[in-house]
């Protein structure tokens, strides 16, 4: 009676604790599986491996799926609490990327266990939940910020780009259901929806990493367990390479051929330009992290998982970028930083079990 007592009360501090954070787990495991599968050089075993990996995701998804259900019908008012905490609210932009990460990963490997009409009909649900969710936390997370926060000038971090991110992630996911929609005008709205999430996300995206980069040289680098964070920026830059170059391959069936060869060319001059960044802010964010774990601040939290989904966003965006121009720069770009990817997701992935075994991960996040 006493074990079963003390394992309810497990149980209810953990669903009191848990925070939209937790999906970054989702996001981090499903874009090794993602990336795996369109890696410019494949192996022996890869494709077992994402497809193993895509399918931990998807059991992942479901798991905290039925949590955050169950934590809205027990304890509204913490699951509304998220909304309004300042640092917490931001990671509501977790979620959606989540599903469309899972969504994307069922349309390119999961047809392999559920068949390919199944994969669809899976990746067409998530992807328009996921849409929704992630258009509503871009639009709901900044005027919060904007009408009730009033924050510190070193308030920024990292994590202010999870809600004006997911738009991104829809427009490079969207792009590779573009096939799979009727020919005619419901195609064209589906591409240039996803070009308006594009623009959308990366503007707002632009703003963010401009403040980001004004708080580091003013206030210099954050606290050790924020230093992670730093590694966000590498998603919209990584993931706007990645959208620019699936849109282009999706254009020729919605556009006409001009405008068609005209986005080619938009996703290849865009996409250098943006790599190149994207690498000086992996090189400076590498450092501050190196810097960090000598001196001895950076101790494990959830935001570890910021070393892997952005990432993975590098890999695919390497990967679009070789195969839009044949240079080996990008293969071996795309290669070097799977091999990174992975050894990041199996540290943050173990480090991530032994919190949940010993329960410090289960206690107040913040």
């Amino acid at each position: 009676m006493t074990v079963m007592t003390g394992a309810r009360v497990a149980e209810h501090s953990a669903l009191r604790h848990l925070g939209p954070n937790w999906f970054a787990a989702v996001m981090g495991t499903g874009i090794v599986a993602t990336a795996a599968a369109g890696l410019p050089v494949q192996v022996p075993g890869l494709h077992d491996a994402a497809l193993a990996c895509w399918a931990l995701a998807a059991a992942l998804l479901i798991v905290l799926t039925a949590a955050f259900v169950t934590q809205w019908r027990r304890y509204p008012a913490t699951a509304r609490g998220h909304a309004g905490h300042p640092v917490m609210a931001h990671f509501l932009g977790a979620p959606p990327m989540a599903l469309l990460t899972v969504g994307a990963g069922t349309l390119l490997l999961g047809a392999d266990v559920i068949g390919s009409t199944a994969a669809v009909v899976v990746d067409w649900v998530l992807w328009s939940l996921g849409t929704a969710l992630g258009l509503w936390t871009a639009a709901a997370v900044p005027y919060r910020m904007i009408t009730r926060h009033r924050l510190a000038p070193d308030a920024a971090f990292g994590g202010w780009l999870m809600p004006v991110v997911p738009p991104m992630v829809s427009a490079a996911t969207g792009a590779l259901l573009v096939p799979h929609t009727p020919a005619g005008q419901w195609r064209l709205t589906l591409l240039l929806a996803c070009l308006a999430m594009f623009g959308l996300s990366l503007i707002a995206a632009l703003v963010t990493i401009t403040m980001i980069w004004s708080r580091l040289v003013h206030f210099g680098t954050p606290a050790g367990g924020m230093v992670p964070t730093l590694w966000i920026v590498l998603g919209p830059l990584g993931q706007s390479v990645t959208a620019a170059g699936l849109l282009a391959d999706a254009g020729p069936a919605a556009l006409p051929g001009p405008e068609a060869r005209g986005l080619l060319v938009f996703s290849v001059l865009y996409g250098i330009a943006t790599w190149g960044f994207a690498m000086l802010w992996l090189a400076l964010a590498l450092a501050v992290t190196v810097r960090t774990r000598r001196a001895g601040d950076l101790r494990f939290a959830l935001t570890w998982w910021g070393f892997t989904f952005p990432l993975g966003t590098c890999v695919t965006g390497s990967t679009v970028l070789y195969h839009h121009t044949g240079a080996n720069l990008f293969a071996a770009a795309a290669v070097g930083l799977s091999l990174l990817l992975v050894a990041a997701w199996a540290v943050v992935a173990s480090r991530t079990l032994r919190g949940v075994a010993d329960g410090t991960l289960l206690r107040p996040a913040v």
